[in-house]
């Protein structure tokens, strides 16, 4: 057994406990690692492991075993499970390789960036990073919006098969995240919508550049036209594909060394991402317009799927030379890269029923002579319940079960502080509306104005962060 405690302020840290058991590989597990290739072992041994969230399975092999490419030591597979390479000689085995495996653990679990970011409102914003940043908050829901912006119709007629392409990318991505949250996805055709900046032409290469500090300034403009936001009641995911008009053609994003970024992309924190698609002119008069242009959708899904991931806080720290991460394929998330998010969900949502509930109860203690309704104290208790219930889940490693409890005490926190009959409380005679309806309303008034400063800081600070190209 072992603690690691992350300090987050003065008040809150975060103590990740590590359970460690040992035991001699089965008969069949003995026949998977020997299979021609450690891809071909990580797929047979996946029936044979247990399968519980936020379970991890090493297996040691001998030094000399073939079933690890050359230069690879540790290998971590698509499910819950890693191969490690014996020491080249005899000795405590064990302990050759404990480094490898706790390094192993902080890959595959719950590390202090995600921490951090779980928990951002309760970090210090000196010690917050881009990285930190980025990541949606946890909700119940979320609506992803794909939109092909085409600004020159009468020079381009855009196909592009998103229905195909969010069934072969996107779905086995929100399939496995189900466990999570609801989606929706849509799309959407806009024309003449431009990006609202203008970008350089560059005289040596012939085309036009969209510089690193220019980015930001992007999004603002092409935001009012996408009018996804405005009705949606969950967080909203904007991936953006931007045919660039004719005049502007080709059309190249630079990251900030001046190199040009190879996916010709970016994404913005917490907000989506924008992908520039270049289109092939041929020469003058070789060809009527508009000119047809069939959308590669592998190549543009690769991107937005990528762009996903890091907006759902899901990345990759670095590693080692000698580790070898498999490809999730289309799936676009690992096994052990849902528990990550798991942890880091149930989390969050503890600390979110924390603040709610707190906030609950200063603001009814500033309100005097008020009969609480027992449906907001069945939700309060509800949501204490539920708290307590995922803590203890967590405390005994029972990864699924806990992120079930913290969703259900975000449901009942919700429902108690945003109860219709605390509502009414803002209905008074005529004969006292004066004397007493001001200093009610002022109180109960506070948090929504501190949800509309906060979205208004969020909607800033996308005009001042620096979008980040991928």
């Amino acid at each position: 057994m072992r603690e690691e405690e992350t300090p987050l302020n003065l008040r809150t840290s975060v103590t990740a406990r590590y359970e460690t058991a040992y035991r001699s590989a089965t008969a069949q597990e003995e026949a998977a690692l020997a299979l021609g290739t450690v891809q071909e072992a990580d797929a047979a041994l996946l029936p044979l492991q247990d399968g519980l969230l936020g379970s991890l399975t090493v297996y040691i092999v001998p030094e000399a075993s073939s079933l690890l490419p050359q230069g690879v030591s540790v290998y971590i597979g698509k499910h819950r499970s890693a191969v490690v390479r014996g020491p080249p000689a005899a000795g405590d085995v064990l302990t050759a390789v404990n480094a490898q495996v706790r390094h192993i653990a902080q890959t595959m679990s719950f590390t202090p960036d995600s921490i951090a970011a779980a928990l951002s409102d309760r970090v210090p914003l000196d010690k917050l990073g881009l990285d930190t940043r980025r990541p949606f908050k946890s909700s119940l829901g979320y609506e992803i919006t794909f939109s092909l912006l085409n600004p020159d119709p009468k020079s381009h007629d855009v196909r592009w098969d998103i229905e195909a392409a969010v069934r072969g990318y996107v779905q086995p991505f929100l399939d496995k995240l189900s466990f999570v949250a609801n989606f929706t996805v849509d799309s959407q055709i806009l024309y003449y919508a431009m990006l609202g900046v203008t970008p350089r032409f560059d005289k040596d290469s012939s085309s036009f550049l969209l510089s690193a500090h220019s980015l930001p300034h992007v999004i603002n403009p092409v935001e009012a036209r996408l009018g996804s936001s405005a009705a949606s009641l969950f967080p909203v995911l904007n991936f953006l594909l931007y045919v660039p008009e004719r005049a502007h053609s080709p059309l190249y994003i630079q990251d900030r060394d001046g190199a040009l970024v190879k996916t010709n992309a970016f994404h913005s924190p917490r907000w989506g991402g924008i992908m520039v698609y270049n289109v092939k002119h041929p020469a003058a008069d070789e060809a009527p317009l508009p000119l047809r242009v069939d959308v590669d959708m592998v190549q543009v899904m690769e991107v937005f799927l990528a762009q996903l991931r890091l907006l759902f806080g899901i990345s990759r720290a670095p590693l080692p030379r000698e580790f070898l991460v498999e490809n999730p394929g289309n799936t676009g998330l690992a096994a052990w890269e849902l528990d990550c998010l798991l942890w880091a969900r149930t989390v969050e949502n503890v600390a979110t029923v924390s603040t709610t509930l707190t906030s609950l109860a200063e603001l009814l203690d500033k309100i005097g002579n008020i009969v609480i309704k027992d449906d907001v104290a069945s939700e309060v208790y509800r949501a204490v319940a539920a708290v307590q219930q995922a803590l203890g889940e967590l405390a005994a490693g029972r990864l699924g079960a806990a992120f079930q409890a913290s969703k259900e005490a975000v449901t009942s926190s919700e429902r108690a502080f945003f109860d219709p009959s605390l509502l009414h409380l803002l209905y008074f005679p005529d004969d006292q509306k004066f004397a007493i309806y001001i200093p009610l309303f002022l109180p109960m008034a506070v948090p929504l104005l501190l949800s509309l400063a906060k979205m208004l800081r969020e909607a800033g600070r996308r005009g001042k962060e620096p979008a980040k190209a991928d």
